[in-house]
């Protein structure tokens, strides 16, 4: 049942379990200079105070504003009673994927409840648990930081750097790395999305240039290189998807080599240095001919594939951009 409550007693434990969003909150403030808070903040009553679960954009405008009393609606009287309450209707309430993650999280580690057990409180598939579960496994502290705070989008994050990491063995490091380069630049998803591609599938000045802060001098190369090889023979484009194929698989083969916990039968072992020796063995020839291949098509006049209809070519796509 709702009632009034005054701001500053309200607990704010589980503020950063919410993302920020700051473009909302000013039309947020607006509205509540106007019409006043409509919708209650919702939270958990306990004998210390009452905490506070959602509603966290309303609470800063009101203390903007200077309000001190709120409207408030209690979901609970335990913690985890509450955190369940507020998933089971979190399609209405607009949870993202991380904060719902985030809650599970907590969830598990206050009730020690098993993922079938969260699934049967929150009315969820099991699988609906486990996947949230897991993408709060796979985040850097420092990577959620700079999701809930806003100023790295949790879309480009889910479903752009998401993918390199469980597909092509990025390793969790590079892509803290990648956020915290590109976090607060204001950047839009496809230009997010474009540096991504350059960053980890491109060469070290790429990357390089986009941790000293240079994204935009990247993004203005990229945007010189078409992203369908028009133009190119058949040979040619046969050659480009070999290339890249072949810088897929090397990610994967560093990251997952270096999962020594999993690598462990007698018959992995045996097959594994069968394959790697004759890798290896070829190592010297396979480099002189990439460095060579390298070298042509960067001193080129075309610079890769003619554009169609006769205008004049595009550089290579990952060739190295200009120095900042």
């Amino acid at each position: 049942m709702g009632r009034e409550v005054e701001l500053a007693i309200l607990d704010l434990r589980y503020e950063n379990y919410r993302m920020k969003n700051a473009a909302l909150e000013v039309r947020l403030l607006a509205s509540i200079a106007q019409r006043g808070i409509e919708e209650p903040l919702e939270g958990v009553d306990q004998e210390s105070g009452s905490i506070l679960l959602n509603g966290f954009k309303r609470y800063r405008c009101a203390a903007k504003l200077g309000l001190r009393m709120v409207p408030y609606s209690c979901l609970g009287e335990e913690e985890a009673v509450g955190i369940v309450n507020l998933l089971r209707v979190s399609n209405t309430k607009s949870l993202s994927i991380l904060e719902q993650a985030a809650f599970i999280d907590q969830l598990r580690k206050l009730g020690s409840m098993s993922v079938a057990e969260i699934a049967e409180q929150v009315s969820r598939s099991k699988s609906w648990v486990s996947m949230r579960l897991g993408v709060m496994a796979e985040l850097s502290p420092r990577v959620r930081e700079q999701i809930f705070r806003g100023d790295f989008p949790v879309y480009a994050y889910m479903y752009t750097l998401r993918p390199f990491m469980r597909m092509n063995g990025v390793a969790k490091q590079d892509i803290e790395d990648f956020v915290v380069a590109v976090s607060g630049t204001k950047l839009s998803l496809r230009e997010i999305e474009h540096l991504a591609q350059g960053y980890f599938r491109g060469p070290e000045s790429f990357r390089e240039a986009i941790r000293q802060g240079h994204a935009g001098r990247v993004l203005d190369w990229l945007r010189q290189v078409p992203d369908d090889p028009n133009g190119c023979n058949e040979f040619e484009r046969v050659l480009l998807r070999d290339l890249e194929i072949t810088h897929k698989y090397m990610q994967r083969v560093m990251g997952k080599s270096q999962q020594e916990r999993r690598l462990k039968t007698p018959a992995f072992h045996a097959q594994a240095h069968l394959l790697s020796a004759g890798i290896l063995s070829r190592q010297r020839a396979f480099f002189d001919s990439l460095r060579k291949l390298h070298d042509r098509s960067g001193q080129a006049p075309s610079g890769v594939c003619a554009a169609p209809g006769g205008d004049e070519p595009a550089p290579d796509r990952w060739s190295s951009p200009p120095q900042p």
